[in-house]
């Protein structure tokens, strides 16, 4: 028996080969633009195995990838202005995870892939929050970043439309692959957010699986 549940051996072997080349394809895109993993990673990967099991792993890869950046982020970070928001996640994500837990995986799917696309929608436009801080609203962030983290780990983008101006410079892309063009790597980017969103919607199911 497998970890993917009640199924053959050499079945779970495919799907755990299968997310691994997702998770290396999310991780590749992560690395030379800066983001999208999750909404990579989670809407194919949730289309092989059950969204709670897909979304732990990808929360482990995530811990042990993110580690080493810590003390340089800390070191840097405003973190008065995160921990007013990490307020605000610390209700989302119990409640994000709680609908995780509790929703049939055909209708975690569906939402995710929405979510996913939904998020794309933001990235591309280059819409960000233009108004002054304020707790409230920076709270509520949090709350909805955290909600999306605990349903689908896909917290990022509602933080990088409050706090940063979307024409960040992707330096470890940039570091990585010389002179190659950073509009180049965010379009190569959204697309594979919006191949992994179209490809995961369970509506495809008899036709891609």
């Amino acid at each position: 028996m497998s970890l993917f549940g009640l199924l053959p051996s050499d079945v779970g072997i495919n799907i755990a080969i299968a997310i691994s080349v997702i998770a290396f394809v999310s991780g590749t895109a992560r690395g030379f633009s800066g983001f999208g993993s999750a909404l990579i990673f989670m809407p194919l990967a949730s289309s092989l195995a059950a969204p709670p099991l897909v979304a732990a792993v990808l929360l482990i890869i995530d811990i042990v990838a993110a580690a080493p950046l810590v003390p340089n982020a800390w070191r840097q970070a405003d973190r008065k202005a995160v921990a007013i928001m990490a307020l605000g996640a610390l209700v989302g994500t119990p409640l994000g995870t709680y609908a995780l837990t509790r929703l049939d995986p055909l209708t975690t799917r569906w939402i995710i892939s929405a979510f996913v696309l939904a998020l794309l929608i933001l990235l591309v436009s280059g819409w960000r929050y233009r108004g002054k801080d304020h707790v409230p609203v920076a709270v509520g962030i949090g709350g909805l970043s955290g909600f999306c983290s605990g349903l689908a780990q896909t917290g990022g983008p509602p933080i990088v439309a409050y706090w940063l101006a979307y024409a960040i410079g992707v330096l470890l892309g940039a570091t990585l692959f010389g002179k190659a063009s950073e509009a180049l790597f965010r379009s190569i980017c959204y697309v594979l957010i919006a191949l992994a969103a179209l490809i995961g919607l369970p509506a495809l199911d008899g036709v891609l699986r």
